[in-house]
């Protein structure tokens, strides 16, 4: 069972003066799939960016803890495994020589046995040498979940999980999220109704305009 958690204290974030959500409060705690949701514009993107540690709310704060305590936003990386449309790959480099790449960076041995069981996965075993800019856009939104993966990390965030992929893509998609979440915290921040199915919570951005 995970000791992970995830609290958010009258969490605020603005633009400028224009306001993008106020005062979200939540707690997600130990396993499960949670969700947030709303209109194009409600600042999902921008909530899961700052529950990830990439940008810092205007008020409130957000509260990452492990069995060792409080985690530092330093450190977050090493904890998180992040999936989005607008991440960046090397594309001169082959699929194979990226995960090198993002395996160096993260300071660990890429594990290729479990890296390989992916890639079948995702259907990708086959393109691993290939170099990153042939792929079509939803072999390279594939790719990312491998990323986000390859570390074991304690949580999971999907940031329009779907996007790009075809209906083979999103039964991986699906299934990863739902093995994953046996032993994990994952949030899924999308308004596509079939990845809101899988989610124990759904935070509604609406709400905190």
């Amino acid at each position: 069972m995970s000791s992970y958690s995830i609290q958010s204290q009258k969490l605020s974030k603005l633009f400028g003066r224009r306001l993008i959500f106020k005062n979200i409060n939540f707690s997600w705690s130990d396993t499960g799939i949670f969700g947030i949701s709303g209109p194009n514009g409600s600042g999902k993107s921008t909530l899961v960016k700052i529950v990830a540690g990439l940008i810092a709310p205007s008020q409130g704060k957000i509260i990452h803890k492990n069995s060792d305590g409080e985690i530092i936003p330093e450190k977050l990386h090493n904890h998180i495994g992040f999936v989005s449309p607008y991440l960046v790959l090397y594309e001169e480099f082959s699929a194979w020589e990226n995960l090198k790449i993002f395996a160096k960076i993260r300071g660990i041995t890429l594990n290729e046995e479990m890296v390989i069981k992916y890639l079948a996965k995702f259907l990708l075993e086959n393109r691993k040498d290939d170099l990153v800019k042939t792929y079509s856009s939803g072999m390279k939104q594939r790719l990312k979940f491998i990323f986000a993966l390859m570390h074991s990390p304690e949580v999971l965030i999907f940031d329009e999980p779907t996007s790009n992929l075809d209906e083979e893509g999103k039964k991986s998609v699906y299934e990863i999220a739902r093995e994953e979440a046996k032993a994990k915290i994952v949030v899924i921040a999308s308004n596509e109704i079939k990845d809101l199915e899988l989610c124990d919570e759904i935070l509604l951005l609406e709400k905190f305009k």
